[in-house]
């Protein structure tokens, strides 16, 4: 492309940066829109009137822009939702000059308002319409816009889902919380037109949630004993803090409910029958849930639907009931929840979210939270309440990020949400979040979930490298004289760790006391996460050999010259007297060569591995790329792991990002991964002496990125036989139409049937790849399922067997844990990954429960063992076979 030399292609950048800057001119609807959405901004109850003229005052008037209004307002701004309802009360009334034939805008937008509300029902968008249904419905049910008979028919459809036939616990909760919520709401209302549905909607959840017993077993955070009781002082279940609320509610026949919720619309008296009749909303039912009926090919497996809801929502308490609301307040119920929902509508906007829950205070009833320090406005404190915003905040955040198996949203957005509420206000904001490190760090030695524990120890250390990595680390020095492997000692080596990572070493180091620092505190190694080259030193007796290899990766050498320089080295080797095992020490050299080379940057790992993938190859056993050489060794695959592993010894970090990018590049397999983590885990990091087999959070990690490689490979080759079916089947669609319609008798139509009939060469490849990959994921699971049984079930003649793993578990051990020592508190934690394990990939559990079943439980059938018991326990419940 050519420019005008006189300044053609400024002019054009200048006339660009004009368009831009140009004014945006919105239409009258997009002012009004915009209004709408933007209700309150100063003060809702002065609003109010105004923006009702302004309505009233469009012409011509535009309902279903209105309606768009209202929807997108009360899903996307549910604190605000009591105002709505408030502004569509206004708009019911008939203008100054009315006829008998007017209808009123507010009736008009709530028809409309319907259709929107019955597309979210069709489409399962379970919080858009509860969103709509509940908390806007029933409270126009309650301002007498909406018929009570109406609304119970409406809660009582959501209800029948939950004596649905094997009803998935997802689909169960949310239809509970919708029917649950619009009882809460509209509960006056509802019980004075018929006394006695109150309690069929608490029957009916009470029901439903009395089947979910033993899930609840598997993901309280507080895992304190081996009872099936969960304590509801210090953490309850979703389902059971609204059961709570609304028997306490029904108890009072919802006077309590007027000191729950703001009700801004409960001025205006309700309309006579005479003038306008309540809305009767049209019949609902709910849609059942999609099902994927599309099968690869017969006997194949359909892809695993993985959904994060499939489990109860365990929520922690970590204040005082003078400091945040009771599990079983009302008042405590509706905050918590308008507080998770503003959390999941604002997860694209962190800063904008951490603001709306800052001025939350505004949309609630005055008197529920303190004042800021050095507020001037005087609210009376309201009786039972006056609680603190920023520690019910805090609260509330940190239990959604710690719910088990998984958080609905990524766990960065919780970490991250959470520093933006510390910058707006850190002077009040602060103190909270050191409050609920120390409740999280009491909780530690009282059974907190092993993967609970992990996401706390991510999040305090990204919080402390926000600010300045500034905590006081003095006040645990004391907890150092506890057994080294106590959770609370182990938490401090992990979250140091997770610092070092977002930092540097000697940074870190000098943040520590003095008590801290020392190499038998086991708080920070002494070096920092350097590479640890086994053959740098000269005295060791294969430097040279190494420097062989080291020089030609400098030069750059072809894959075939390094290959041929090992062919050479291995037959010197093999020559010598002393020779040892010759595969395995080449195998070491050339790895640990290799990644000494990649070791500057990540980009430097990776062009070296890219550039030497024959070289890799080669090592690991597996044939030329251009052959269908099988398998490959499997003693090769481990002694390139554990090459990489000894190489990376003192940063743990960076054997995870190896071992993946091996994976990637199919130099070993997920399963290979698994089993090196189960056998040589234990013996990377500080505590590396020898001890009984055990899993860590470093092992878990390795463990779960070789799981997930399997599954996504499943999923990905599944996902190409479906397009390239879809394909075949367009083309055979094609042939047949063209047959059909071809008039030559001499054409052999039976021929082009058969003809396209068959699959096309590219879908045979990727069938017979999706099946090796599906093969490929039972054996990993398989694997790491005999690894955990071999852990927490050894046999008399299993290595390095844990002599308490067995006792752990007991009811009595538990109580005596504070004399527990290292190999104790290694078998709990043990136990912990093994429920992560069960629960997190259960729905693929599930698809060869059988086969695993056979493979790993069959030897406890008829026997009395309590590991084996316990194994069979936690395996049935995540698979579903407990009933």
């Amino acid at each position: 492309m050519s420019y005008d030399r006189r300044g053609g292609y400024r002019r054009r950048q200048r006339d660009d940066w004009d368009d831009r800057r140009r004014e945006h001119h919105e239409s009258p609807d997009d002012k009004l829109k915009s209004a709408i959405i933007k209700l309150g901004e100063v003060d809702p109850n002065e609003e109010l009137p105004r923006l009702e003229i302004q309505i009233r005052d469009q012409i011509p008037r535009n309902i279903p822009l209105l309606s768009e209004a209202f929807r997108l307002s009360v899903t996307e701004q549910p604190f605000k939702i009591p105002y709505y309802a408030t502004l569509l009360r206004l708009l019911h009334n008939k203008s100054d000059n009315p006829t008998d034939e007017e209808v009123p805008i507010g009736r008009l937008i709530l028809e409309d308002f319907w259709k929107g509300f019955q597309g979210y029902v069709d489409q399962l968008a379970w919080r858009e319409a509860r969103l709509c249904q509940i908390h806007f419905f029933a409270h126009l049910t309650v301002a007498r816009l909406i018929s009570a008979d109406s609304l119970l028919a409406l809660l009582q459809s959501f209800t029948a889902v939950l004596d649905e036939f094997g009803v998935s616990n997802g689909r169960a909760k949310r239809a509970a919380l919708c029917a649950g919520e619009g009882l809460l709401i509209a509960g006056p209302v509802l019980k004075e037109h018929s006394p006695s549905f109150p309690d069929e909607i608490i029957n009916a959840i009470q029901a439903y949630n009395e089947t979910m017993a033993s899930q609840k077993w598997m993901v309280p955070p507080l895992a304190t004993t081996q009872s099936i009781t969960v304590p509801q002082e210090i953490e309850i279940e979703l389902l059971d803090m609204l059961l709570a609320t609304l028997r306490k509610l029904n108890e009072s026949d919802f006077q309590e409910t007027e000191n729950c919720l703001p009700r801004p619309y409960a001025v205006y008296p309700p309309f006579e029958p005479s003038v306008l009749q309540p809305y009767v909303l049209p019949s609902l039912l709910v849609p059942p849930e999609a099902i994927e009926m599309d099968a690869l090919s017969s006997g194949a497996e359909e892809e695993t639907p993985v959904k994060k809801d499939e489990w109860p929502e365990f929520f922690l308490r970590l204040f005082p009931s003078d400091v945040s609301p009771d599990f079983d307040d009302p008042a405590g119920y509706v905050i918590r929840t308008t507080i998770l929902d503003i959390v999941e509508v604002f997860e694209v906007n962190r800063k904008e979210c951490a603001r709306l829950l800052l001025e939350y205070p505004k949309w609630n009833l005055a008197g529920t939270f303190k004042p800021k320090p050095g507020s001037t406005v005087n609210v009376e404190p309201a009786p039972g309440k006056d609680w603190q915003l920023e520690s019910t905040i805090i609260e509330t955040v940190l239990g959604a990020y710690l719910v088990l198996p998984e958080s609905s949203k990524k766990s960065i957005y919780y970490v991250g949400l959470i520093t933006e509420i510390c910058k707006l206000s850190p002077s009040t904001v602060g103190p909270a979040v050191g409050k609920s490190i120390r409740r999280l760090y009491a909780a530690l030695s009282d059974g907190l979930d092993v993967e609970a524990a992990r996401r706390f120890a991510e999040w305090f250390a990204v919080h402390m490298s926000n600010f300045g990595f500034q905590w006081v680390w003095k006040e645990w020095v004391p907890d150092l004289a506890l057994t080294v492997q106590h959770p609370k000692r182990a938490f401090m080596r992990r979250a140091i760790e997770f610092e070092i990572r977002l930092a540097y070493h000697e940074r870190i180091f000098k943040t520590l006391p003095e008590a801290m620092q020392g190499p038998d505190a086991y708080t920070i190694p002494e070096n920092g996460p350097t590479p640890a080259f086994e053959y740098e030193d000269p005295s060791h007796p294969y430097h040279d050999a190494a420097q062989d290899i080291l020089n030609h990766f400098r030069g750059r050498a072809k894959a075939e010259d390094v290959i041929s320089h090992l062919d050479t080295l291995r037959e010197r080797l093999e020559s010598s007297e002393d020779a040892p095992n010759v595969d395995s020490l080449v195998r070491s050299i050339a790895i640990q060569s290799l990644l000494h080379i990649g070791s500057r940057s990540f980009s430097h790992l990776l062009n070296a591995i890219e550039r030497y993938l024959p070289l890799l190859r080669s090592l690991a056993g597996w044939g030329p790329p251009s052959t269908t050489a099988p398998g490959g060794s499997a003693e090769a695959r481990t002694d390139i792991l554990a090459a990489a592993a000894a190489f990376w010894k003192h940063n743990r970090q960076m054997v995870a990002i190896v071992f993946d990018k091996l994976m990637q590049y199919q130099i070993v397999d997920p399963t290979d991964v698994v089993g090196w983590t189960f056998l040589n885990g234990n013996a990377i990091g500080q505590l590396s002496e020898a001890s009984p087999m055990n899993l860590s959070a470093f092992e878990w990690d390795l463990l779960r990125a070789a799981i997930d490689k399997a599954n996504g490979r499943v999923v990905s080759a599944r996902r190409k036989v479906m397009a390239l079916r879809k394909e075949d089947d367009d083309t055979r669609a094609r042939a047949m139409a063209g047959a059909a319609g071809d008039t030559n008798m001499e054409v052999d139509v039976e021929a082009k049937r058969d003809e396209a009939d068959a699959d096309s060469p590219q879908l045979v490849v990727a069938l017979k790849a999706y099946s090796s990959l599906t093969k490929e994921q039972r054996m990993a699971l398989s694997k790491t399922l005999e690894g955990f049984v071999g852990c927490l079930a050894p046999t008399s003649t299993a290595p390095h067997p844990n002599p308490h793993a067995r006792t752990v578990i007991e009811e009595s051990a538990w109580e005596n844990r504070a004399n527990w020592g290292r190999d104790e508190w290694n078998a709990w934690e043990t136990w912990g990954w093994y429920r992560q394990f069960c629960r997190a990939y259960a729905p693929y559990l599930r698809t060869y429960v059988n086969t695993l079943y056979t493979v790993s439980f069959s030897r406890f059938d008829g026997v009395e063992d309590p590991a084996g018991d316990m194994l069979k326990k936690i395996w049935n419940i995540a698979t579903g076979q407990d009933a």
